[in-house]
């Protein structure tokens, strides 16, 4: 364990940073001093950020506190599932073979498209007039 009785993991999705802490515990979960049920109402939402603990089989021995910034609700609860899953590595090394087959510690480098010129968006043209 570090110095700190903490291990640390950052995650980032779209413009989402979340840094993430993990604590052993009860199983605790505060995001930005919210309950994580509370911060994330949807029940995909909330499934996704425990998947992490699910495949590892570490839901409830680890507190968990989560700082967010930027991004929207989608782009958050990623972020938070990636830090989660960066941190369970440094718990453990032998985690990273079962993140890594399902996908956890990837960074999705999906993120929104830059607009061009004479465009309405990235791809959206003004409608066309034939006379």
């Amino acid at each position: 364990m570090a110095e700190n009785n903490y291990y640390q993991g950052t995650g980032r999705r779209k413009e989402s940073t979340a840094q993430v802490r993990l604590y052993r515990g009860e199983g605790k979960f505060t995001v930005d001093g919210k309950s994580y049920e509370e911060r994330f109402s949807r029940p995909e939402y909330q499934r996704s950020i425990l998947e992490a603990f699910l495949i590892t089989d570490t839901l409830g021995k680890y507190d968990v506190e989560a700082k967010v910034s930027g991004g929207g609700v989608s782009g958050q609860c990623d972020a938070i599932r990636l830090g989660i899953a960066r941190a369970l590595v440094k718990v453990d090394e032998s985690f990273r073979p079962l993140l890594r087959k399902s996908g956890l510690l990837t960074r999705d480098p999906r993120a929104k498209e830059r607009k061009k010129p004479g465009l309405r968006r990235a791809r959206k043209a003004p409608q066309y007039t034939k006379r």
